[in-house]
C-alpha cells in the first residue's frame, strides 16, 4: 500500500507549474493477512472429504528444510523406536514410520487389519500425505499424489485410526507443534541456497568500475570488460592488475553496491532461525551435537536427556497409547532407554 501526495511547486521559465510528488510505503503485512478469509470456511470439502488446512506434502518436503528441524525430528522420532516395545500387532519399523507422520504433519492414521472372528490381527501405518478425512464419521479415503475423486480408495468405518494434534481452529486435521517456526526454517533453507548460488554463480564484484582516466581508450576498456567476465565461474577471486600511465589521483574507483560478500547476515540468519528451530521442538542442543559457543558448554548430556525424555516424550507417549483403546488390546507399550533413564531424587 502506498500514500501519495502532490506538492505544489513554483512556475520554471516556460510557465508550467511542475509538481513534486512524495510517497511513502504502508506498514509491512504479514502475507497470513490475505487468507484469514479462509478461516471462516475452516476446512473446506469437495463433497466426499475434507482437504488439509495446509498442505500434508508440503510439510513433507519442509521436512528436510533445515538440519536443526530434520535432526530435531529424528531424535524425538528415535526415542520413541528406541523406548517402544513391538509385538504381533504392531512392529517396531512400522510404528516408527507412523511416530514419524505424526511429528512431521501432526496427523498419523493406522488401518486396522481383522481376523474372521473380528479380533485385531495387526495394524499397519497409512501415509498421512495422502489420507483425507470424510464428511462421515469415522470415514476416510487414501488419495493419490495426482488425485482425483475416482482414484480415491475409501475405508471401510472403523478400519482407520486418526491421531492428530489438536488444532484451535479446526477440529478435523490435526496441526504440527513447530508450525510457528515454519517461516524460520524457510528463511534458514534460502540463506543456505542463496550462498551456495553465490558461490556458484562466482559473481563477487557487487561493485562499480568507475575510470575517469583520458588516457584509457577503447581497445583498454575491451580488456578491462573481458578480464573482469573472466572473473566469474570456477577459479574465481582473481585479482586485476590495470595500469594507466601518467593516471592520475582518484582516476579509478571502486563504488561497492552491496557488500553481500562480508555483510550478508548469513551467519545471523543460520544461528536466530536455528534457535527459532529448537525453541519449537524444546530439544536441548547437546542432544543434537551442536557445539557450544562459550567455555562453560551446555551442561551434561545424559541429564538433558533424561530431562527431555520426562517432559517431551513421554506425553508423546501418552497419546500414542490412544490405539489401545480403539484396538482394544495393547499394542502400543513403552519401556524407557538407558539414555534417558529417570533422574535421582536430590
Amino acid at each position: 500500500m502506498t500514500e501519495q501526495t502532490t506538492l505544489p511547486m513554483a512556475a520554471n521559465d516556460s510557465g508550467a507549474v511542475p509538481s513534486a510528488q512524495a510517497f511513502t510505503f504502508g506498514d509491512p503485512e504479514s502475507v497470513i493477512d490475505r487468507r484469514e478469509i479462509f478461516d471462516l470456511f475452516e476446512v473446506a470439502h469437495n463433497g466426499k472429504w475434507y482437504e488439509p488446512p495446509i498442505s500434508q506434502a508440503g510439510l513433507g518436503r519442509a521436512y528436510r528444510m533445515a538440519p536443526h528441524h530434520q535432526s530435531a525430528i529424528l531424535f524425538k522420532r528415535n526415542l520413541l523406536a528406541a523406548s517402544f516395545v513391538p509385538g504381533k500387532i504392531f512392529s517396531r519399523s512400522d510404528f516408527a514410520r507412523w511416530a514419524l507422520d505424526w511429528l512431521i504433519m501432526g496427523n498419523a492414521y493406522l488401518e486396522r487389519l481383522d481376523s474372521i472372528s473380528g479380533k485385531a490381527l495387526a495394524v499397519t501405518p497409512l501415509p498421512a500425505a495422502y489420507m483425507r478425512a470424510g464428511l462421515k464419521p469415522e470415514q476416510y479415503f487414501w488419495v493419490p499424489r495426482t488425485w482425483s475423486i475416482s482414484d480415491a480408495k475409501e475405508f471401510a468405518p472403523g478400519r482407520v485410526h486418526h491421531l492428530l494434534e489438536p488444532d484451535p481452529m479446526q477440529e478435523i486435521y490435526g496441526m504440527p507443534e513447530y508450525l510457528s517456526a515454519l517461516q524460520s526454517g524457510l528463511l534458514n533453507e534460502s540463506a543456505t541456497l542463496f550462498r551456495r548460488r553465490y558461490y556458484l554463480n562466482g559473481s563477487h564484484a557487487g561493485f562499480i568500475l568507475y575510470i575517469s582516466e583520458e588516457g584509457l581508450g577503447n581497445v583498454d576498456s575491451d580488456m578491462i570488460r573481458k578480464a573482469m567476465r573472466d572473473a566469474k565461474g570456477p577459479g574465481n577471486f582473481r585479482n586485476l592488475y590495470l595500469h594507466i600511465p601518467k593516471g592520475k589521483e582518484n582516476g579509478v574507483k571502486v563504488i561497492p553496491i552491496a557488500e553481500v560478500g562480508a555483510k550478508d547476515e548469513f551467519l545471523n540468519i543460520k544461528d536466530v532461525t536455528a534457535q527459532d528451530l529448537l525453541a519449537a521442538h524444546r530439544v536441548p542442543p547437546q542432544l543434537l551435537g551442536i557445539v557450544p559457543k562459550n567455555t562453560g558448554g551446555f551442561g551434561n548430556v545424559t541429564d538433558a536427556a533424561a530431562v527431555f525424555y520426562e517432559m517431551e516424550i513421554m506425553p508423546i507417549q501418552q497419546r500414542m497409547r490412544e490405539v489401545n483403546d480403539w484396538l482394544g488390546v495393547e499394542a502400543v507399550r513403552f519401556e524407557r532407554p538407558a539414555i534417558a533413564m529417570q533422574l535421582p531424587a536430590s
